[in-house]
């Protein structure tokens, strides 16, 4: 049996971290369901950007969920900083056959490395979108200093980092140099009903915005977008930020007069997102750069057609007939709105929704990643 540890700065329950919160937990749980597994996730009890945004509280020990044990330890400082996360590490990676880092500027990363390099175990680090960049980024500097270090306690027999994408492999082998590289996109979970009536029956066409609040994802482009667009378009924009970034967001949609076609729907999950995906006609997600893209694929899942920006890893959604690829200024993501409202939006979303079954599902995308940890096992590490 192998024995597979994921330490992350956060878990499931904790969706205010958006799409990675989502994938990691969707890949243990289909790892927790191979009876070739033991798996352990090391995390925090953090559920927000403050010390006040914490889990439910959890056992001191392990909490036992789908066939794996999820460690939530008392976060004390930061997003990420805990004492007793970092009191377990040791221990933990011993027993480990392989570690799963996810993350990069967080405060378990660089202990995970290093420990692990001391104790020549193999590695598989996910970045979620971290090492990659756009013109807005913050701290570059102080980014680039901490991937010097951490790129210094890989190497490539032991350390393979996990991209979602073609465009996040190249960015991060730009910044990480010594470790090995796989592509393994993320998977999506199939809900057993999509809506109930084929969009667009009241003429309006029904946009949704679905993702965390930030100023990489480009809302004011669409924001500025929807003031070219005809007034029977509408937009539900569902997310938060943790700077204040949202009230910028309001303000804009004021001066734009937009308040009577644009709503702001605060964070979402479960089944309330499932509720919002049935009730809109297209996604649109408009980022200047996203690792995978973890809406596009919830979406597409649910039937539900979208236009990406070329900021996306989604050049897909064209070729296989289920959304528009473009670019993300405020005139090209007009001309999309208004172009797709033309289209068969039933049966592009039927096709999407095919395409996720058949390439996406979490247990194809957990089968690769077990052949990872394989190979890591099995390969001949330095030290």
């Amino acid at each position: 049996m192998l024995k597979i540890l994921h330490v992350s700065p956060s878990f499931y329950p904790a969706t205010y971290f958006g799409g990675p919160i989502y994938s990691t937990y969707a890949l243990c749980n289909a790892l927790g369901a191979n009876r070739e597994v033991e798996l352990r996730v090391l995390t925090t009890d953090s559920a927000g950007p403050h010390l006040r945004d914490r889990l439910e509280a959890r056992a001191s020990g392990a909490v036992e969920q789908n066939g794996y044990h999820v460690y939530y330890c008392k976060r004390r400082l930061g997003v990420s900083f805990s004492p007793g996360l970092l009191a377990r590490l040791l221990p933990m990676i011993r027993w480990a056959d392989v570690v799963h880092l996810n993350a990069v500027y967080s405060a378990p990363t660089v202990p995970t490395l290093l420990i692990c390099k001391a104790l020549n175990k193999p590695v598989v680090w996910s970045p979620r979108g971290s090492l990659q960049r756009w013109q807005g980024s913050s701290r570059p500097r102080t980014k680039r200093l901490w991937e010097t270090m951490c790129d210094w306690l890989c190497d490539k027999t032991r350390v393979t980092l996990h991209a979602t994408s073609v465009r996040e492999l190249a960015d991060s082998r730009s910044r990480i140099r010594r470790a090995a590289f796989v592509m393994i996109p993320n998977g999506v979970d199939l809900p057993a009903k999509v809506r109930d009536s084929p969009p667009g029956n009241s003429g309006a066409l029904r946009l949704l915005y679905l993702g965390r609040l930030d100023k990489i994802k480009g809302i004011e482009n669409l924001l500025a977008a929807m003031q070219l667009c005809e007034p029977t378009v509408t937009l539900a924009i569902c997310g938060d930020s943790s700077n204040g970034y949202i009230g910028s967001l309001r303000a804009l949609t004021d001066k734009l007069k937009l308040n009577d076609r644009v709503r702001f729907e605060g964070h979402i999950a479960g089944e309330a997102k499932s509720r919002y995906l049935a009730d809109s006609d297209v996604l649109v997600i408009p980022s200047f750069g996203e690792s995978f893209g973890m809406s596009v694929a919830e979406a597409l899942a649910h039937g539900v057609p979208v236009i990406a920006s070329k900021g996306t890893p989604w050049p897909e959604v064209e070729t296989v007939g289920c959304g528009l690829w473009v670019e993300n200024d405020p005139q090209s993501l007009a001309k999309a709105i208004e172009r797709i409202r033309q289209m068969p939006l039933e049966e592009m979303g039927r096709r999407g929704r095919e395409w996720m079954s058949r390439e996406f599902s979490w247990d194809v995308i957990a089968g690769k990643m077990f052949k990872v940890y394989e190979g890591l096992v099995k390969r001949p590490h330095d030290g």
